[in-house]
This record gives C-alpha cells, sequence and structure tokens, in this order.
C-alpha cells in the first residue's frame, strides 16, 4: 500500500476530486440511506455502518436535516421508496495501466452499468469482466489520523498496541490500517489519545502497478474524476502508485 495514500492525497491536493457540493451531499445522502437499510437500522449507536456514513457527512459540512431525511428515507418513511442495490465494476486505466473497482448504488443496475462503461470508453480505458481486478485489493478499515506534535512512530506503536495491521505516513497524516471488523474497536481506542480526523472502509492494493510520468498519471486522474463525478458512483479505487520522482513534482 506504501505510496498509494501519497498518490490519493496528491490528487485530492491537485484539486482533481473536487465536486459540486450538491453532488457531494448527493452521494452522502445515498451512503446513509443505504446503510440504514443494510447496516441494522436507522440508529447509529447500533448500526457502525451508518455511523461511518454519518460522520463523513458531517466532515463535508452537511445539514443536520439533509442527515435526517436520507436516514428516514431508509426507514421507509421519506419520500422515494425506490429499491436500491450496491453494485461493483472493474476496469483498467488508459493503455492498461491501473487496476479500477468502481463501487456505486442504483436504482436501476442496467443504466448505471452503460454509463460506467461509456466512462471508461471515453477516457481511454477498458470496462473490465467481474474478477478481473479485484483480486488486486482486499477489504480493509483505514484511520486517518493528524500527527500534531506526535511522532509516525509514536502513533503506529500507539495503534499496534490498540491491534491495527499497519500504518502509512504521508505528510501530516498518518493512515492506519486494520482489519474491517476491528475498525471501530481500534478508532475509539486512539481516539482517546490522537486526532482521528476520518475512519471508513476500503479496498487496499495488494498488488500495485507503478506510474513515472505526468501524462500518463493526468490521463488516469481524468478517468477517475469522470467516474467520482457520477452520481451513482459512491468510490473509485486504483493501485497505482507514483514513483519518487513524479510525487515530488506535486509537493
Amino acid at each position: 500500500m506504501s505510496g498509494h495514500s501519497k498518490w490519493a492525497t496528491i490528487k485530492r491536493q491537485k484539486g482533481a476530486a473536487d465536486q459540486k457540493r450538491g453532488q457531494t451531499f448527493t452521494k452522502l445522502s445515498i451512503a446513509i440511506t443505504l446503510a440504514v437499510r443494510l447496516g441494522g437500522g436507522g440508529e447509529a449507536e447500533q448500526n457502525f455502518r451508518l455511523r461511518l456514513a454519518i460522520e463523513k457527512a458531517r466532515l463535508a459540512n452537511m445539514p443536520k436535516d439533509n442527515i435526517e431525511r436520507a436516514i428516514e428515507k431508509g426507514m421507509g418513511r421519506g419520500a422515494g421508496g425506490e429499491e436500491m442495490q450496491e453494485v461493483v465494476y472493474e476496469g483498467f486505466g488508459p493503455s492498461g495501466i491501473g487496476a479500477i473497482v468502481v463501487e456505486a448504488v442504483t436504482d436501476n443496475r442496467q443504466r448505471t452499468t452503460g454509463e460506467v462503461k461509456n466512462i471508461f470508453d471515453k477516457a481511454g480505458g477498458t470496462f473490465g469482466q467481474p474478477g478481473c481486478v479485484s483480486y488486486q485489493f482486499e477489504n480493509k478499515g483505514v484511520i486517518t489520523i493528524e500527527k500534531g506534535s506526535m511522532s509516525f512512530d509514536d502513533i503506529l506503536l500507539l495503534a499496534a498496541d490498540a491491534g491495527a495491521d499497519d500504518g502509512e505516513e504521508v505528510g501530516e497524516e498518518v493512515f492506519i490500517y486494520t482489519k474491517p471488523e476491528a475498525l471501530n474497536k481500534i478508532r475509539e481506542a486512539l481516539a482517546t489519545k490522537v486526532l482521528v480526523k476520518e475512519a471508513e472502509l476500503v479496498r487496499k492494493p495488494t498488488v500495485t502497478q507503478q506510474v513515472t510520468d505526468t501524462q500518463t498519471f493526468d490521463k488516469i486522474t481524468a478517468l477517475i474524476d469522470k467516474l467520482e463525478m457520477y452520481d451513482d458512483v459512491q468510490k473509485v479505487y486504483t493501485n497505482i502508485v507514483l514513483s519518487d520522482d513524479l510525487a515530488s513534482k506535486y509537493e
């Protein structure tokens, strides 16, 4: 995973993942509604998936009323009772560089599949068959910590004592990786000692592909941007890592 979070941080700093506020709230609302339906109800204390979705919404400054409406919709009490389902798409970046996994939520699988395939095609990527790249990723929990006055080694030691698997330092942030089922326990343990900025479930690449030139990075970034801008898409993962020379150009 080393280098992958650095790529994600650079991409964020570069402004490539910027989205309109309304579209971001739409995605967050869908995530909350689905968490209620699939995660065990509308009480965040008993529904860890919902708790993560709400925390992410609050970090984006999503209004409380929007959050409550999304919860109500998930419980079948709001407007629009369409059936939603999670879907996963896989493919490759331009010129076959970079494995890409797309997580989406839709009430019309045929429509979403067509749109995602079209985005891959227009950006020079390749829309793949189920299983073509997902084996290169593993499900993990990730906790983002602001270093503050603490060193990476000190934070990593605290995380290890709490049961975390490993960690990575990127600038002023530390990413701590956990088993999915241990995410909440470890997050709560660390929150009493360090500044936890975010916790979420992710797909962590186990096989990576290095990018060494700006042109290739920009093409892959453009494809991922287009995927992320599509309302039905919740998260996009890639296994690319940047060479040290290329990463230094964006620091």
